[in-house]
């Protein structure tokens, strides 16, 4: 690896996956990846192989169709774990760049030794040696991670490291897994280890911060500016509890201020949006307006001042084009004329395939649909139009056939719906506070699901006053959160079928493993 190249490690479809709700299909986490193939992320770590069948699956998937990007695999410093994201990873070891990576760890803080292991310090680092060389019977490509390395004391972070090096592993990686450091001490947290450690030129040191105080970007870069050249981050920021480090943001400050890291990344940075709003659209994450780099409002200048410099003078108040960064990449594809292969032609190259020619020919009458109800049809608009065809891993348990909706002022809303309820079709109305709200009961009043309506989101897929609405709620039942999406021009029928695609999730009972890093 070159020493001027910052690696970056890309854990949306593991560590973004651990966001309430925010479980994804094999299919899904497909098109994530190809999305971050195409970005020119390093590495892409697609899942946690002994969570589930389906994580192993899905990242068995996506080791087999990614080819220009290492994949990896998860897994704690167990012989099943280890083993098991060994197998998961095999396609990617059939390629001819054999770029496939086993991400083993264990926690070295007293805290987690103690009261979460009840093992020694000697046991643990006997643990961590054998599962380095486990993962070299599948891989040359071993990281090995320190869970809460941020609380763990500095002579054994040194003496694991030591250990973990002299059995095999070619990345290091240094996680704040609670989010508790600030970037000074954990930039010099990262220099004194690499000082420290024996054979540290020999390895790539990595940093994986979390979100808690609001300083992950800051720390991983803390980190990179003292020696790590790898940083573990996801799209949007996507992760449990405050999140991780934002790609986007590590990504473009590194580009931005070359001046002062002298750095680069191998990220094309026209493809950060589309990946943004690809990664948005399939967890239900909608980004805040006021995001760094992919938020709607981070180009735009509302203060006349500001307007009056940029027209001048774009760099007078602008430190970065918004084409750089992909926000022209929304360019009108498709019109109501468009043909069939025109459209599958289009969803190729946005990395989409359908399961099948049945499925194709579905999604090809809603956008026929759509382009009679929008005149300009954008790439996003698409990548909404198919989520419901990526969806086999979901019960479609309840469908929508009919609804209609009476709102007016003086008057109570009142919805009169119908739904095929596992094949039967039932029909029900109910009054409510609003529209939504007497849709959301009319559903209850056939479902009788007795979730808990957690939150409930509203976002224009595109620009324009015919946008489509794309509609998040998160639904909680039985200590289960799921997220349920619609979208359509019409916002009462987006909701409904983001309230039913959340209630046939439920209906599925796959179960993940959180490990935490």
């Amino acid at each position: 690896m070159k020493q001027d190249q910052v690696i970056i490690f890309d854990t949306t479809l593991r560590d973004g996956e651990q966001s309430p709700g925010a479980a994804m299909t094999k299919e899904e986490k497909i098109r994530i990846a190809r999305q971050l193939e195409k970005l020119g992320v390093n590495v892409i770590e697609a899942g946690f192989a002994a969570a589930s069948p389906g994580d192993f699956d899905a990242i068995q998937a996506v080791a087999g169709l990614i080819t220009k990007s290492t994949v990896c695999s998860l897994a704690r410093a167990s012989e099943n774990d280890v083993r098991r994201a060994g197998e998961a990873i095999t396609p990617a070891m059939q390629h001819a760049e054999k770029n496939g990576r086993i991400h083993t760890f264990i926690a070295t803080s007293k805290i987690h030794m103690e009261n979460k292991l009840r093992m020694t310090e000697d046991q643990v680092v006997e643990r961590a040696v054998q599962a380095v060389k486990w993962a070299l019977e599948y891989t040359p490509d071993v990281e090995f991670s320190a869970e809460d390395a941020v609380r763990s004391e500095m002579d054994f972070l040194v003496r694991i490291f030591d250990a973990v090096i002299e059995a095999g592993a070619t990345t290091i990686n240094v996680p704040d897994t609670v989010g508790y450091s600030i970037p000074e001490p954990w930039g010099e947290r990262m220099a004194t280890l690499i000082k420290r450690v024996k054979n540290a030129d020999k390895v790539v040191w990595s940093t994986h911060c979390h979100n808690d105080l609001g300083m992950a970007v800051a720390n991983s870069l803390s980190a990179v500016a003292n020696g790590a050249r790898q940083v573990e981050c996801t799209i949007n920021g996507l992760g449990e509890r405050a999140g991780n480090a934002s790609l986007e943001e590590v990504v473009m400050a590194i580009k931005t201020r070359q001046d002062y890291f002298n750095l680069t990344t191998r990220i094309d940075a026209t493809q950060i949006v589309p990946a943004s709003k690809l990664v948005s659209t399939i967890t239900g994450y909608p980004v805040q307006p006021n995001k760094a780099i992919v938020g709607a409002n981070a180009f735009a200048h509302e203060s006349g001042i500001h307007q009056d410099g940029v027209l001048k003078h774009r760099e007078t108040y602008e430190i970065m084009r918004a084409e750089d960064v992909g926000w022209n990449a929304n360019k009108l594809t498709l019109g109501k004329l468009s043909g069939r292969s025109a459209f599958r032609s289009r969803l190729k190259e946005l990395g989409i395939e359908l399961s099948s020619e049945d499925a194709l020919n579905t999604a090809f009458a809603s956008f026929k649909t759509l382009a009679d109800k929008k005149s300009e049809i954008f790439d996003e608009d698409l990548h909404a139009l198919v989520s419901d065809e990526f969806v086999s891993e979901t019960s479609d348990h309840f469908k929508l056939v009919f609804l209609q909706v009476a709102s007016q002022t003086g008057e109570v809303p009142h919805a009169v719906i119908t739904l095929s309820d596992d094949g039967v079709e039932k029909k029900a109305e109910a009054d409510g506070g609003g529209p939504v709200d007497a849709t959301f009961k009319a559903i209850e009043n056939i479902a009788n699901s007795g979730v808990e309506l957690q939150l409930y989101s509203v976002n224009n897929v595109t620009k324009g006053t015919d946008a489509q609405g794309e509609v998040t709620v998160r639904l909680s039942k039985g200590g289960r959160i799921v997220n349920g999406q619609g979208a359509d021009t019409d916002i009462v029928v987006a909701s409904a079928n983001a309230y039913l695609n959340g209630l046939n999730k439920l209906y599925t009972k796959s179960e993940k493993l959180n490990p935490q890093l």
